[in-house]
């Protein structure tokens, strides 16, 4: 174990490099489509709220790994037959696949956090004369954040467990730096203990994190 450690670890260390950069970079992104996803689905707006919906729908319906491979092969394919010189990167095309994937998934989580907020806080903040668009910022956001928190957690580390399926169009996060490894040395049982270490524990340090926000929130799993 040890010894396999030694001869593979600076590409599993430029893999978890890569797997963390991804990772973060796709949750704060998914963070934001997921938010303005949700806003827009629970806006009355019916062309927004329609095309929101679609969004959800598409990203949830295909599997992830057919989402990267659209996106790393499909989509530059069709913009070179405008502009031939374009290309694009594993990295900007896993991050991409990543935010998308997420932000269907918290556009709902979301969703149900605002829905899950009292109606009479809201109505009582419009009888006072906020709009509509302070009433969501100050009043039913906060609340709604707060009600999310576990699905919230539970949604990054999906997409930190997620990032191992971009393997298939050649980023170089930890999943594939160790296959590159084991194509050399064959050591396949020791080399992929310690990537299931890494994820073990990144995973239960984010479990970790999800209990120390609860406990700051106040969170009340009994409703």
């Amino acid at each position: 174990m040890i010894e396999t450690f030694n001869e593979a670890h600076s590409l599993l260390l430029q893999g978890i490099q890569v797997t963390v950069k991804a990772a973060l970079l796709s949750i704060v992104i998914g963070i934001f489509v997921g938010l303005v996803s949700c806003l827009i689905t629970v806006a009355r707006i019916p062309v927004l709220k329609w095309l929101a919906a679609a969004y959800v729908w598409v990203v949830r319906g295909t599997p992830m790994l057919v989402q990267a491979l659209f996106i790393y092969f499909g989509c530059p394919d069709v913009i070179r037959t405008v502009l031939p010189s374009f290309t694009v990167t594993p990295f900007i095309a896993g991050v991409i696949t990543l935010s998308l994937n997420a932000g269907a998934y918290l556009s709902e989580i979301f969703r149900s956090g605002i829905q899950a907020v009292n109606t009479g806080q809201i109505e009582a903040s419009r009888s006072l004369g906020l709009s509509a668009f302070t009433t969501m910022r100050k009043v039913v956001l906060p609340q709604a954040f707060k009600i999310t928190v576990p699905s919230l957690v539970n949604q990054f580390i999906i997409t930190v467990k997620d990032t191992s399926i971009l393997t298939v169009i050649g980023l170089k996060e930890i999943v594939n730096m160790a296959r590159q490894h084991v194509s050399i040395k064959y050591d396949y049982f020791e080399t992929f203990i310690w990537v299931g270490a890494f994820y073990l524990v990144v995973i239960s340090a984010l479990m970790v994190l999800s209990k120390f926000v609860e406990k700051k929130l106040n969170y009340d799993k009994k409703g």
